[in-house]
């Protein structure tokens, strides 16, 4: 080997190594989340806003505190599966017969390490099922009585399906059932799917996002959730992305794998999540909203729907809205 050639090995490894150690000095660690996208009634606006403040706020303190990016949305989005305010745990949509089938997904951006579960319906909180299924299997995906077999094998308790459902879930089942239904109305109102994105202070990226799934949907009927590169996807060297909406229309598309190529394009947060979203648009008529952060810190939220609730923790403030353009302020401190 060449002198020169030595040397050229030499200045690369130092420039990655200065842009390492640039990228920790210069990042800031933050967790973003979303309630889900769609309509949500004025009345069960407030009680959502506030559920994903709190759960941003827990997440912050994981990683103010040294956590890992992966503790942090996997707190969040467990503090919202035991939310009654959004379509995930307790609080889950109803299928066609009545019956509660979640799904969740988590994903690690260090390496590309995933876990997701699909139709479970007797687990309080799929996304901790989810990350097992990442740190204690060699697969990536389990569903239905497999994943129940799972639970059990690792002692996750089990509680009965019946005390995950609201009356507010099994009003909006009663009301689709009706043969005039109306197919928009029949899915506004519905509580949202919930998701994070979190950068640690190491860099390190993750993605956790759980539901149950579309109002009325067919028994057997599996989302966006639990696909990678549909509900979510972490990758260290591009960014993470959670999904909500219309998930035929985002599985269609792998909305969170396109929206982390436009980023790998030089795209910034901001406009590669517009950019994915348009093209779901307009390709297939679907609609949704995305939190996305990169590895330096920086972080967004989007929708083409009317409304997603979202919150972000960042530099000890909370940001959170609820309409396109919104984004109130309050210090992590401030009383709730």
């Amino acid at each position: 080997m060449s002198f020169t050639s030595v040397r050229a090995g030499r200045i690369e490894a130092a420039s990655k190594y200065c842009s390492s150690v640039f990228r920790v000095i210069d990042m800031f660690p933050v967790v973003v989340v979303h309630g889900g996208a769609g309509h949500i009634p004025k009345e069960r606006s407030e009680k959502s806003m506030s559920g994903l403040c709190s759960a941003a706020r827990a997440g912050y303190v994981i990683l103010r505190g040294g956590g890992s990016s992966m503790d942090a949305v996997v707190e969040v989005v467990r503090q919202l599966e035991n939310n009654p305010s959004f379509n995930a745990g307790c609080g889950s949509v109803l299928n066609a017969k009545g019956e509660v089938e979640m799904d969740a997904i988590v994903m690690d951006g260090k390496a590309l390490g995933s876990g997701a579960v699909s139709g479970v319906c007797n687990i309080a909180n799929p996304i901790q099922l989810a990350r097992l299924v990442m740190n204690k299997t060699s697969h990536v995906c389990l569903t239905s009585e497999g994943a129940n077999q799972f639970a059990r094998s690792m002692g996750v308790p089990e509680v009965p399906p019946e005390s995950l459902i609201t009356e507010y879930s099994r009003m909006r089942w009663t009301k689709n059932l009706a043969v005039d239904a109306d197919p928009v109305e029949c899915q506004m109102g519905k509580m949202g799917t919930v998701g994070a994105v979190a950068v640690d202070s190491e860099g390190n990226v993750a993605c956790a996002t759980s539901t149950g799934g579309m109002l009325n949907k067919m028994e057997g009927r599996v989302g966006d959730t639990p696909c990678i590169g549909s509900g979510g996807y972490a990758d260290n060297l591009v960014g993470a992305v959670s999904t909500t909406g219309h998930g035929e229309a985002i599985m269609k598309v792998t909305l969170a794998r396109l929206i982390l190529f436009h980023m790998e394009q030089g795209q910034s947060v901001e406009a590669a999540s517009d950019l994915g979203l348009a093209y779901m648009k307009s390709r297939v008529g679907g609609l949704g909203g995305v939190v996305t952060v990169d590895p330096r810190g920086h972080w967004a939220a989007r929708f083409s729907s009317h409304q997603m609730a979202w919150a972000a923790a960042q530099k000890d403030t909370v940001h959170y809205g609820l309409y396109s353009g919104e984004n109130f302020t309050q210090s992590i401190d401030d009383p709730l």
